[in-house]
């Protein structure tokens, strides 16, 4: 087996590993298709039309994401390109992060840590830190992928009543949002989804409503959300995701009651490695003429 592979810089090294292998060495710099045979890349990469159209030999785009909105799917059908990406993996990770930042947003825990650090902390005080409880409380999830009803299980273990809103299925967003303590979502951005949550949705929602958004950033207008924060229409917020990432909406930064992570979903040790290790056996199976095992299109 041959073939040129071009490997994003900051891909772990796992994923050299697994192309080492099976003979194939990696290209690691700036992609550039034009030689190449197969790309590795990352979800901040932008793989447009134009960059599809000059690769000559590209036989498969492997995103090293779950998403990938970052790429041009609709060109890379017409032009016979692969596409595919790392579901599964990742699906804990990002589930658990969903829920830490639900309860670091409800307890307030991003203000105590602030608060203890800058020296107001001098004594107990039954006022101090007042948040929301969790447990018994009701969680809405936005989407009933693997992420989504992942998100649903930890939140059986608060016995919270959990309701679904999805295509296929599930409450009616508008119902959900007004019968929901807290909110998570977990759709793929698309056309369909970009700003889902917006003035009128966040308008729908409980004045002691927590959202929260670990799935992308334009899934939710921000500057909205800045304006139901300030105003009280909602309670509070957990964002690993930002709609103009890495830029924050004006305002947003200065919310006391918005928990901020840059987009750490899947990031710890062993799932980054096994995202890398899964982009690269798809690159593997491409190359070897196999049937791609997390083939999008």
């Amino acid at each position: 087996m041959s073939g040129r592979v071009r490997v994003r810089p900051g891909v772990p090294a796992a994923a050299l590993g697994v192309l080492a292998e099976a003979g194939l060495a990696a290209d690691v710099g700036a992609l550039d298709a034009t030689d190449a045979d197969a790309l590795l890349c990352l979800l901040t990469d932008r793989i447009d039309a134009h960059f599809l159209e000059g690769a000559r030999h590209l036989r498969i785009v492997a995103n090293m994401a779950v998403g990938t909105d970052n790429i041009d799917l609709a060109a890379a059908a017409r032009l016979g390109i692969p596409v595919s990406n790392t579901p599964d993996v990742l699906t804990d990770a990002t589930a658990d992060l969903a829920f830490a930042l639900l309860l670091a947003a409800a307890r307030r825990l991003a203000w105590a840590d602030r608060y203890v650090r800058g020296g107001g902390f001098v004594g107990w005080n039954p006022e101090l830190g007042l948040g929301l409880d969790v447990t018994g409380r009701t969680l809405g999830v936005v989407g009933a992928g693997r992420i989504g009803k992942a998100v649903a299980e930890r939140a059986r273990g608060f016995r919270m009543e959990v309701l679904f809103h999805s295509r296929s299925g599930g409450l009616a967003l508008d119902l959900l949002l007004a019968r929901s303590d807290f909110v998570s979502l977990h759709v793929p951005l698309t056309p369909a989804t970009r700003h889902l949550i917006g003035a009128r949705e966040l308008a729908r929602m409980k004045p002691s409503a927590v959202l929260v958004n670990t799935a992308r950033g334009p899934i939710v207008d921000e500057a909205a959300l800045v304006q139901a924060l300030r105003v009280g229409q909602i309670a509070a917020a957990g964002l690993d995701v930002f709609e103009h990432e890495p830029a924050l909406a004006p305002g947003l930064r200065d919310l006391p009651q918005v928990v901020l992570a840059p987009h750490i979903g899947s990031a710890t040790i062993a799932t980054r490695a096994r995202m890398a290790e899964v982009a690269a056996q798809n690159i593997v199976a491409a190359l070897r003429g196999e049937p791609i095992p997390n083939r999008v299109i």
